[in-house]
């Protein structure tokens, strides 16, 4: 599968040539900035219906500023943010130029992944935000960034009269890890283990996603069993994923039944994953070229044990939606309408759940989806808490249904050649993209190679994407509604401030 590039002579014909794509149905997936020799590049991502399409614009050296494609494209809004804070490219014309994923004092060095220069120590401009809001009993609530429980960091910003939230912004400079620059100039091998880690959670799908941009840059495809593998282990992520977001909202709910054994199945799930590969979270199984091993159980025993988990776990979400008091708190709470989602080009769950269908396992399959049929689900309209939850549910059983099929593919089939399960990848020198459908959305990774050495990763996780939408979901909705429209995005900011 090729992907259309176009270059651009000037910056005006490049924001008119992704708006023009954008505004004819195409889905806005992203806008990447990379160094140049002589400038920077920014390089708009948009999917049609099978493919990708790649606009691109070099700035050259000196040239600080360009228009912002974001009064054309919103979705593009936090991408701008972001190049901005590490490119220090202002987007003339943007909305809120506010820093997102670090906040550099003025004048200072940019870090410009993919330069291979290095950078020093950077303390970040805490200056408080200032409101939005103002009036007798209006104040600014800062939640996070250290909260009760097990949260990641991040600090969200709550401007309230009372009870209603009109105003929330977010603060999620606290994860940010400098990911970009620690990919420069490292090998292939050990890019794989740091894209693991990007976003813990989703460890399977960014291991998926890099290893698909290095198997396009050298031309390979990898074994029909070795896809199979894959798409095991990324449909176990996804399976303990969505059991994170609704047990988060059984504790929220104070379902302390639904809690514990919705608990205990995620646990299940995560020791099946280490039965198989010896890591809860599935890392280490998935390389350039195919996958280290295949599964270490039996078909049977997966199969096995595959089957008692899916009847445990449909057994207590019947009875979970089941219970008024639960079903209640999802209802109408956190609504993104299907308007937004789509102006903004939601993905995952929280897009499905706003009526829209993008599912990149089969609208641009890889690995072993592409052998495994069409398994797109209908979306939901009503965009609440509750549409996003059953979203889940019903993506939990297509999981189970999923690794049901590879594991029966994967027995038919045998070993491959050889009892090869990875092919060797000789040292190339390109650029591509790679992708993969993570529980949270589309994951996106720009790799650019030279022989063996990484010069520039970008990964784009679905948390970054998604995130830009959690506050359009507060107005009508109070305090006490917080925890259940986060729980029901099922975002990690790892992903977000990598």
């Amino acid at each position: 599968m090729t992907n259309e590039t176009t270059t651009a002579q000037t910056p005006e014909a490049f924001i008119s040539s992704v708006t023009d794509r954008v505004n004819q149905g195409n889905r806005f997936c992203g806008l990447f900035a990379s160094p140049r020799d002589h400038g920077t590049r920014l390089l708009a991502v948009v999917a049609t219906d099978e493919r990708l399409i790649l606009d691109e614009v070099v700035l050259p050296t000196g040239v600080g500023e360009y228009p912002s494609l974001t009064p054309g494209v919103p979705a593009a809004a936090w991408y701008e943010r972001e190049i901005h804070d590490l490119y220090g490219l202002d987007a003339v014309g943007h909305s809120e130029p506010a820093s997102l994923i670090f906040p550099f004092p003025p004048g200072s060095e940019r870090p410009r992944p993919g330069s291979g220069e290095p950078l020093g120590a950077i303390e970040p401009d805490t200056t408080p935000l200032p409101a939005h809001l103002s009036g007798e009993g209006v104040f600014t609530i800062p939640y996070g960034p250290v909260r009760s429980g097990v949260f990641e960091s991040i600090e969200y910003l709550v401007e309230t009269p009372g009870e209603d939230i009109p105003y929330l912004r977010t603060r999620v400079f606290y994860k940010h890890r400098g990911v970009e620059k620690r990919f420069e100039n490292m090998d292939v091998e050990n890019g794989v283990l740091l894209a693991e880690r990007v976003e813990g959670v989703a460890s399977v799908a960014h291991a998926i996603a890099f290893c698909s941009a290095i198997e396009r840059i050298v031309g390979m495809e990898i074994s029909a069993q070795s896809g199979m593998v894959r798409v095991i282990h990324a449909e176990l992520e996804r399976i303990a994923n969505h059991l994170d977001s609704t047990l988060r909202h059984t504790e929220a709910a104070g379902q302390a039944v639904a809690y514990a054994r919705l608990t205990t199945h995620k646990e299940r799930v995560l020791r099946l994953q280490s039965q198989l590969c010896g890591s809860r979270f599935g890392r280490g199984v998935v390389v350039p070229g195919g996958v280290t091993a295949p599964p270490r159980l039996e078909t049977g025993q997966l199969l096995a044990a595959v089957t008692e988990l899916e009847s445990s776990i449909r057994g207590d979400c019947r009875l979970l939606l089941a219970t008024p008091s639960f079903v209640d708190r999802l209802r109408s709470t956190g609504v993104l309408s299907p308007e937004l989602a789509q102006l903004n080009a939601a993905l995952g769950p929280v897009g499905r759940g706003s009526d829209q269908m993008e599912d990149v396992r089969f609208t641009r399959p890889y690995a072993g989806y592409r052998h495994l049929g069409h398994q797109l689900l209908e979306p939901r309209v009503d965009g609440d808490a509750l549409a996003r939850q059953y979203i889940r549910l019903e993506e939990m059983w297509g999981a189970f249904h999923l690794i049901r099929q590879a594991a029966d593919e994967l027995d038919r089939a045998g070993s491959p050649r050889g009892n090869r399960w990875s092919e060797v990848v000789e040292p190339a020198t390109g650029e591509a993209i790679g992708w993969a459908e993570a529980p949270q959305g589309e994951v996106l990774y720009l790799v650019e190679l030279d022989g063996r050495r990484l010069c520039r990763v970008k990964p784009r996780s679905a948390s970054f994407h998604n995130l830009a939408l959690f506050p359009a979901t507060f107005p009508k909705n109070i305090l006490t509604d917080f925890v259940f429209i986060e729980a029901s995005f099922g975002l990690s900011i790892a992903g977000v401030a990598c």
